[in-house]
């Protein structure tokens, strides 16, 4: 059976209006959320650069048969001493499932390998060109094939934790769904999940213009909101939101963590004061913040 509580109380009862500006995050930063892309860029190109110098190798890999299902991956000089293998941070871009790409996703990298860890940015088809249960079908067999390959990439299958932002949070929590996939049981399971200013019931999303790129109607957009679907068994999930974002965002944070609590699911959420829907991912690996510092509990470290 769904669960009963929906993430976003009230939405129903908003004007198209509202739920226009709830559901655009840019709306608490002026509109302008372009350099904030850029940043992403600039410091994802930094972070690799600094993680080669560390001795770190990048590979990128095909998932599958298209030139969009690829991912990059950065193993830490460690990896091949250990008998178990690194630990894996996976990360999945947001975008509303049409912007972004891996190449703006590797500012975690650097900060991992200084910790032992691999990094993984899993890149996938962008709507129009993909639905949206077609890009989570992508970074189904994107994590599949990570779990396949972990022993040859010397990766510790069993110490993998699956992080992503706002599209990405819930693309990762679809690929966590329990029982969501029948005769399909995930052959990567990852210990935790790290969700950043996610949205996890997407109906709200049919009447506003972000769906002309998605095509969603309401029956959809249901069975592509894992706070819809049973959540019993999901695995242990840390969420957080920045400061500056709308209520919209926060509430459906708030919730399905509440969601994920009521099945007995581990789950912390607070939120990053003075951080954005932009940036609040930069934090995502930095141990000097809170959310850096959660990310990395979550491995033990």
């Amino acid at each position: 059976m769904p669960n009963t509580l929906t993430c976003h109380p009230g939405w129903r009862d908003l004007t198209q209006a509202e739920l226009e500006r709830e559901y655009t995050p840019s709306s608490r930063i002026n509109g302008n959320y372009q350099p904030f892309l850029e940043a992403n860029a600039t410091r994802s190109a930094a972070a690799r650069e600094r993680a080669l110098a560390l001795g770190s190798r990048w590979h990128e890999f095909r998932y599958g048969t298209k030139a969009t299902q690829r991912m990059d991956l950065c193993l830490p000089p460690s990896a091949g001493t250990r008998r178990s293998g690194a630990g894996l941070l996976v990360f999945i871009h947001g975008g509303y499932w049409q912007e972004l790409s891996a190449a703006e996703s590797l500012f975690p990298a650097a900060q991992c390998t200084a910790h032992g860890l691999a990094f993984a940015a899993i890149d996938y088809t962008l709507a129009p060109a993909a639905s949206v249960g077609q890009i989570v079908a992508e970074c189904r067999t994107a994590l599949a094939w990570l779990a396949d390959h972990a022993s040859e990439l010397r990766i510790d299958n069993d110490n993998i934790v699956l992080a992503g932002s706002s599209a990405g949070a819930q693309l990762a929590a679809m690929t966590c769904l329990p029982v969501s996939w029948p005769g399909q049981e995930p052959t990567c399971r990852p210990r935790a999940l790290m969700l950043v200013s996610g949205i996890y019931e997407l109906e709200p999303l049919v009447a506003t213009s972000v769906n002309a790129a998605l095509g969603l109607d309401a029956a959809t957009a249901r069975s592509l909101s894992p706070a819809l679907h049973p959540l019993r068994g999901f695995p242990t999930t840390v969420i957080c939101w920045g400061e500056i974002e709308t209520e919209a965002f926060k509430v459906q944070s708030q919730q399905f963590a509440a969601a994920l609590r009521a099945v007995g699911t581990p789950c912390e959420a607070f939120e990053v004061p003075g951080r954005n829907h932009f940036d609040v991912v930069l934090d995502l690996a930095e141990p000097q913040t809170l959310l850096g510092r959660h990310t990395l509990s979550l491995f033990g470290l």
